[in-house]
């Protein structure tokens, strides 16, 4: 189970990846079937995203009650990632500047405060279940973030998609 879980663990971050550098190419997909580009993406991030825990879960022994760590990492984490989909939405939260959509810049918190931060409160979440999952699964997550926010890192405007009218 090791190495399917392995790849369950990392298989959203290719497909991130490939929408951030061929974001034309995703916009003319959807097109074709009138979905928004990120919608799509939300949809098949939120599948992606299940495919992880379901590996997570694989490998999990699960044990009550969790440490005491758990519990600030945890919610801190999931504070972090509700509060940046509250600020962005779907479209800003799903790479809709890249898709040619006019993005309101955000600076309430966490951003301005905390670099990346809905990386950054995944990151935590994560941390807070070692107790539970093999540090190796935990680590190979968390190197697919410190991969894409590498990769978002370097925002190209030549390479977004045509706005979006």
């Amino acid at each position: 189970m090791g190495i399917i879980a392995g790849i369950g663990v990392i298989l959203p971050f290719p497909f991130y990846y490939y929408l951030w550098n061929n974001p034309q190419k995703w916009v003319d997909l959807c097109s074709k079937s009138g979905r928004d580009p990120s919608t799509v993406m939300a949809s098949v991030s939120h599948f992606l995203k299940l495919l992880q825990f379901i590996a997570l879960f694989s490998v999990s022994t699960l044990s009550w009650p969790p440490p005491l760590y758990f519990w600030p990492l945890f919610f801190f984490g999931q504070f972090l990632n509700f509060r940046v989909y509250q600020l962005l939405g779907e479209a800003g939260t799903y790479y809709g500047v890249r898709f040619g959509k006019n993005i309101p810049w955000v600076t309430e918190f966490p951003f301005g405060v905390i670099s990346d931060p809905q990386y950054v409160g995944s990151i935590m979440s994560l941390l807070a279940c070692l107790s539970w999952v093999p540090f190796v699964y935990i680590l190979l997550w968390i190197l697919g973030y410190i991969f894409m926010i590498k990769v978002e890192s370097t925002e190209d405007p030549a390479t977004r998609a045509k706005p979006i009218s």
